[in-house]
């Protein structure tokens, strides 16, 4: 019911502040009327209430967020707020055109009293208005929604000025907004009812190793949304810190002189780790090379080449002096984010199918350590933009993969699957560590990981 009311009164004050001039001289012309008996100063006090009713109300709808009782995010009310402003601007376009036909059709008394100026001053502003409406709650959608990928946000803009069309696409984009809203919806009450769970408390604390070409910043998590997550649900989170370009094997060092410090600082007998992408080889490394083995009690790789890129061996095949001015350019750079010994050409070398049978037969799988694995595929280039050319070389070669890794590339130890969605998007090698930070419809990265280390910890890991 006060839904109800709410809207009723938004529907009947929406197009009497579009036309405000109109509705204060109609006030003004029932006011001082035969009928009704009110001085200069009662008049005032009405007017100024409705103004700034009207007024309030419309600027209320343009710049505030929606209230769902705190369930969600400011981001996503000011997201929403935006999808709201969109509708009552449509709902004022037609309400507007109702009352344009209605003063065209009959004799109005404030017409006779002003003329056609004033009318036509009446209709500007609530165009001005009505286009308001549209344009901020479209400002608001496009700043602020995460499924709004890059291409849709171009459309939008390529679109805007094309009548009809505009609209098309508007109504569309808000039909994507409510589902992201619908997606973090369910997403605060599901932490709500995980309030101080311990879920994700497991034995042993966890070690997040990242790929190549990143590095474990503070102001930018290489694991998006995750890691917040995690220590939401009660685990105990540490990063690799390894270097972005460096060898298997110097990364694998960084790696065991992390673990001995975990141990050291906190006194835990062992450290589950969960490493993506290349950071799956370095750990591998650590784990069976340098003896860490004893510490480690699991080790879960996200899409890490385990039998290399069949893309990367073509890569080799490109001339020598060229390659390594390639390799140059990326090690002096990365040097300048904290690499001690960045070493482009032979990480990336490391990739190749004849170098990762030998590291194979060289780094067996150790006694008392849980390995398993898990991967995701993209099912078309477009599902991101930026891998769509390795994708294509990738997929008549060795099939389905993540726009980097084959699917039966990435599988080691005990398997536990491909992560997909229902879209024709499909799941890429960066959106599997939310590098993105945006969701998609029918694969909840965070969520997916919650249940990774629920199920490690259901292990006695």
């Amino acid at each position: 019911m006060n839904r109800f009311l709410k809207k009723l009164y938004l529907a009947i004050v929406i197009p009497c502040a579009l036309n405000l001039p109109v509705t204060l001289f109609w006030l003004t012309g029932i006011m001082i009327g035969d009928k009704f008996d009110y001085d200069f100063l009662e008049l005032i006090v009405w007017l100024a209430a409705v103004f700034f009713l009207c007024a309030g109300t419309y600027l209320w709808i343009l710049a505030g967020p929606v209230h769902d009782g705190g369930k969600t995010g400011l981001r996503v009310r000011m997201m929403m707020g935006g999808r709201r402003s969109v509708f009552w601007g449509l709902y004022g376009m037609a309400a507007q055109i109702f009352i344009a036909c209605i003063f065209s059709w009959t004799e109005s008394g404030i017409l006779r009293a002003f003329g056609g100026g004033f009318w036509i001053s009446d209709m500007l502003l609530a165009v001005t208005g009505i286009l308001s409406l549209l344009g901020v709650g479209a400002l608001r959608i496009f700043f602020t929604s995460r499924r709004l990928s890059i291409v849709r946000r171009i459309v939008m803009l390529l679109t805007w000025w094309i009548p009809v069309v505009n609209l098309a696409v508007l109504l569309y984009v808000c039909r994507l907004v409510y589902e992201e809203y619908d997606f973090e919806r369910e997403k605060a009450e599901l932490r709500a009812l995980r309030v101080d769970s311990d879920l994700c408390a497991t034995r042993y604390p966890l070690l997040l190793v990242h790929g190549i070409g990143f590095r474990d910043l503070r102001y930018f998590n290489y694991w998006g949304r995750i890691p917040l997550e995690l220590k939401r649900n009660g685990a105990v989170v540490y990063y690799g810190n390894q270097e972005a370009l460096g060898t298997i094997a110097y990364n694998a060092e960084d790696i065991r002189k992390r673990i001995l410090q975990i141990r050291e600082e906190t006194g835990v007998e062992k450290v589950n780790i969960i490493a993506h992408s290349k950071g799956g080889l370095d750990a591998r490394c650590a784990i069976s090379t340098l003896g860490m083995s004893p510490f480690v009690a699991s080790l879960t790789t996200m899409n890490t080449p385990h039998r290399g890129c069949r893309f990367v061996d073509y890569a080799c095949r490109l001339p020598e002096s060229f390659y390594r001015f390639v390799a140059g350019c990326f090690d002096r750079t990365f040097a300048r984010f904290g690499d001690k010994a960045p070493d482009f050409y032979t990480a990336t070398r490391q990739f190749s199918t004849e170098a990762s049978a030998r590291f194979n037969e060289k780094t067996p799988d150790m006694p008392g350590v849980y390995y398993q694995s898990y991967t995701s595929k993209m099912k078309n280039p477009f599902s991101h933009l930026l891998l769509s050319i390795p994708y294509c070389m990738i997929r008549p070669l060795e099939g389905e993969n993540d726009g980097l890794v084959s699917v039966e590339s990435a599988k080691w130890g005990e398997f536990r699957g491909v992560f997909s969605n229902k879209r024709l998007r499909g799941i890429s090698h960066g959106d599997i560590i939310d590098l993105k930070r945006q969701d998609y419809k029918g694969f909840d990265v965070v969520e997916t990981y919650v249940q990774i280390v629920a199920e490690l910890k259901e292990r006695g890991f």
